[in-house]
């Protein structure tokens, strides 16, 4: 692995810039609770694929297809300490109103998801939409510094490749970690606003879809695996939300692999459904769009890789924005995506403003809301 370069703050958000400028893809991130920032700026622009998983460098997954890869080898590896600055100021602007025919559009989505649900085809499917707005005046590393500023404990990143896009995200469920042969995962399902005033009470809907994805993982990951544990099940706070959590750990067989295991992993119920194979062509054939990198997922693929110990830490990719940019007159294309898992005891009025409330985490950063 190359060797670390400390830089600071500003210096490492004016190599991003250089970056972007000259079409040279490169990611930010910084992991839940940290100050530290970590950037992988590629030399080049080539755009390189997953193959077998024993690359080393930043995954970016998208919900099917193939996976990028920032390679480390071909990359500068550079860190940044900050403070949390709550003093950043943007001219971001939009009039934004309620979409009625989009609401329309994707009620009408979840009623067809439950009917597939009560004809037993699915268990459990989730549904999502993309909302698209225009911004002016958007500076991406300002950007950028308020999501580090607003989700301390979330897994913040921005990606650029010139033949992907550029995103941006802030969330804090871990798809897997692997250190030598211990893994963790976790469970994560369930919605709500969070109000600090307010005692958290969970529906038996959010119940039951926690459940869900907590079995689903359970039950797969023992066939590559052994002594499981689960913890109990916590709230988990995400910026003006809140989720249910339950984190599972074990040992991996000696004959297990990265990919085998993320094969098992990915798409959990929480982005796609139950059965896996079914909700997922309900998804592609239905959802009208493709999500891209939206509930894919990202992150560090064999850091500090040895023949003796491989260190994985990987996160879903659920809050986040695709910026199409135009340089010439200073605006910028905003895709937000958002969605929500749906059951058999769904209301479909109930689930669209689950998502209008999702969506608040990033138009909050984007200055959307007016």
């Amino acid at each position: 692995m190359n060797s670390l370069e400390n830089l600071t703050l500003t210096a490492i958000l004016e190599k991003a810039n250089h970056q972007l400028k000259v079409d040279l893809p490169f990611v930010l991130y910084n992991k839940p609770n940290s100050n530290q920032l970590i950037g992988l700026f590629q030399k080049n622009d080539s755009l390189h694929f997953i193959d077998n998983f024993e690359e080393v460098g930043f995954v970016f997954a998208p919900f099917d297809g193939k996976k990028v890869v920032i390679p480390e080898n071909q990359s500068e590896i550079q860190t940044a300490y900050f403070e949390i600055n709550s003093n950043i100021e943007t001219d971001f602007y939009i009039n934004q109103k309620e979409d009625a025919e989009a609401k329309i559009k994707f009620i009408k989505l979840i009623e067809k998801g439950i009917k597939g649900i009560e004809s037993d085809e699915l268990t459990k499917v989730v549904l999502s939409r993309k909302e698209v707005v225009e911004v002016a005046h958007l500076d991406t590393m300002i950007l950028f510094q308020r999501l580090l500023n607003e989700y301390p404990s979330a897994f913040t990143y921005c990606f650029f490749h010139p033949k992907v896009g550029l995103w941006l995200g802030a969330f804090s469920e871990q798809l897997l970690q692997i250190k030598g042969i211990n893994f963790q995962t976790a469970a994560v399902a369930g919605t709500q606003l969070y109000l600090d005033s307010e005692k958290i009470v969970w529906r038996s809907k959010e119940q039951q879809e926690q459940q869900l994805v907590t079995n689903f993982i359970l039950d797969n990951v023992k066939t590559v695996s052994s002594n499981c544990t689960v913890s109990e099940s916590y709230n988990l706070k995400a910026g003006n939300l809140v989720h249910i959590k339950t984190d599972i750990k074990g040992t991996l067989n000696k004959d297990s692999n990265l990919k085998e295991v993320l094969e098992i992993l990915h798409p959990t119920p929480a982005v796609c459904g139950l059965p896996t194979y079914n909700a997922k062509n309900f998804i592609l054939e239905n959802e009208a769009y493709n999500r891209e990198f939206y509930s894919g997922y990202l992150g560090e693929l064999n850091k500090d890789f040895s023949s003796q110990e491989r260190s994985t830490d990987l996160y879903v990719n659920l809050r986040c924005v695709k910026i199409e940019t135009n340089l010439k007159i200073s605006t910028a294309k905003a895709h937000v995506f958002v969605g929500c898992g749906i059951t058999k005891d769904s209301i479909p009025e109930k689930e669209w403003i689950e998502t209008v409330n999702k969506s608040v985490t990033i138009k909050k950063i984007l200055d959307l809301i007016i």
